[in-house]
Order: C-alpha cells, then structure tokens, then sequence
C-alpha cells in the first residue's frame, strides 16, 4: 500500500537528575559535595533512505520516544546519557511542524538527517553549587525535558519524468512497455490509483525515473477525481510526458484534453505547467488521422516536441526515448 502522508508524535528523552552527594572516607569526616551530573536525554533524528518508498510504517506507529538520561551519582559520577533514536524515512520526506505547518526539512538526499528533538541537558550535581557562603549545598539541579511534538510527513516522490494525462490515456501501460515495472492495466478509467516508479533505460549511458500518477480529470485542482492529492509526485521532475489519446474512442479532442490538463495543473501549481514538456500521441494502433493531426498542428505552434507513440506494438518508442534524452 502506497502512503505519502502521515502524523507522527516524539518525545525526546529527559535529561537526568543531578545528585546531591557528600563525600564519606575513612579520616575525612567532613568530605565535600561530590554529587555528580545527570546524563543527556536521547534526541530523535530523521535519516533518507532510498531502502523506503512509502509512509506506510507510520500508519501503524505513530509515536516515538527516546531513552531519558540516568541521574547523576555520588563520588562525580555523571548519568549515562539516553541512547538516540534514529527513524528512516523515505528520500524525498519533507517535514513540516504539525501546528504551525512550517518546513523544518526537506530529506531528499540519501542520508540526509534532520535532529527532529532535541534530548534534554542533564542537571548539574551538588558539587557546581559550592560557594565561599555555602560549602556543603544541599541541592542539585533536575534535567531539562526532551523536546516533545508532532510532525507532518509529506513524501513527494524523486522522478526524472512525469506522466499526466486523463484516466485511460495510456500512461500504464507505457511505463510496462519501457520499464520493468508492472502496473495494473485495465480498459477502464482509474486504473491506477497510486503513483508508480520505473526505471527506463534511455541508452548505455543514460537511465531515468518515470513516475505514473493516477489520470486527471476537469475540475480535478477542485477535489475532483484521484489525480490531484498525487500530483505532488511530479513537482520535482524534470520533464513531463504529457499522453493523449488520439483513438476515436474519447469524447474529448486531443486539443481540448491537453487544454484541459494544462489548466489543471496551473491550479495546483503555476510552475507545473512551466516545466518542460513532451506531447506523446498515444494509441497509434487505432489511431484516428484527423485527431493526430490537430494535435501534432497544435504542437508545432505551441513550439513543444511531439511524438507519436503506440505502447502496444512499440512504434515510436525509440523517438520517445530520444526526446526524453534531449530535454534532460
């Protein structure tokens, strides 16, 4: 199961308590303090992982909580501090704090960390506490608490090439054809229902990420349809496929269905749109001419590359693969 949002609550270790100690040796009855610190709280830290391509652990645990520091002992012996508690999550996490929505980090290199709460200082003991007034200190001072709070993981998935277009357009069945990856392919729409990776070999010096996000449809930046709670996914990539049907089945012209999507995507965001952006012409094996053609004249105005593809029998996939190479 794909989970690319979740809640988590920490809770840092607490420092450890200074001791209040006196010295007790054979022939020296009036020995000084000699309490020693508390130890420090465990802290908790995030770390990327590319192991990780979901927030799906979170959904089953959800709180976190580090080691406390132990208390100080006599003789200066200073606490054990709390041992760290370190939490993979997947490359590409940001974190937001959970009531204030501010971004703390955002993890999208592998081994990136974020110190996510802090552990809380050990109090002093009753030996930092001598003066000239006060030579034998009956008090020590308690640990600090570990930070505690909640947080918002967000992952957005780290793909070189984005897909998009309506539901059915082709997108899956595509990313089989030029990846190993195995999608469920249906002649329905909204098959997909979560974002898919593949890895697309371009030549023998070039691989890529593809990532498939669930079919747009008009309205979709208003709550419509499954595509927009996933278009986040292609936020980071660095070119868009952008597939159209060219059969005769859909109602929509290719125009209009590009038209449509390209709006949809301003709405969510303006700069999805301003990315760079291949028109792929999908179902060549069925293909209706007078479609194919209003698409390919929009696209020569529009200055953007075409190509025309059919994932089924594989024609056009090499000048796909061509064009991807070129815009990155």
């Amino acid at each position: 199961m794909f989970i690319d949002q979740a809640r988590i609550h920490l809770k840092a270790g607490d420092g450890g308590r200074g001791c209040v100690s006196f010295r007790r040796e054979k022939f020296v009855p009036r020995g000084g303090p000699d309490g020693g610190d508390g130890g420090t709280g465990g802290s908790i830290h995030l770390k990327a992982t590319s192991k990780k391509n979901t927030l799906l652990d979170f959904r089953y645990k959800r709180h976190f909580k580090a080691e406390r520091g132990r208390h100080g002992e006599g003789s200066n012996r200073t606490g054990k501090s709390g041992v760290d508690l370190w939490i993979d999550v997947p490359r590409g996490t940001i974190i937001r704090d959970a009531e204030s929505n501010e971004l703390l980090a955002d993890l999208n290199e592998e081994g990136s960390t974020f110190l996510a709460a802090r552990g809380g200082r050990g109090g002093r003991g009753n030996a930092h506490f001598v003066t000239a007034t006060a030579q034998a200190p009956e008090y020590a001072q308690d640990g600090e608490k570990g930070v505690e709070r909640d947080l918002e993981l967000e992952l957005k998935l780290l793909a070189d090439v984005g897909l998009v277009g309506f539901p059915n357009a082709g997108k899956s069945t595509l990313l089989s054809r030029i990846s190993s990856a195995k999608p469920k392919i249906a002649s329905y729409p909204f098959t997909t229902l979560e974002p898919l990776l593949g890895t697309v070999k371009i030549d023998d010096h070039t691989t890529v990420v593809v990532a498939d996000i669930p079919g747009l449809i008009e309205g979709a930046s208003e709550g419509h349809g499954l595509g927009l709670q996933f278009l986040r996914h292609i936020e980071r990539t660095k070119v868009l496929l952008h597939l159209i049907d060219v059969s005769a089945e859909p109602q929509l012209e290719p125009v209009k269905a590009y038209q449509v999507i390209q709006k949809e995507l301003e709405e969510y965001e303006r700069q999805l749109n301003k990315k760079p952006q291949i028109i792929v012409a999908t179902k060549l094996d069925v293909v209706d001419e007078k479609r194919l053609a209003s698409l390919k004249k929009m696209a020569a105005r529009k200055e953007l590359p075409f190509v025309a593809i059919s994932a089924i029998t594989g024609e056009g996939l090499p000048d796909l693969h061509y064009a991807i190479k070129r815009q990155l």
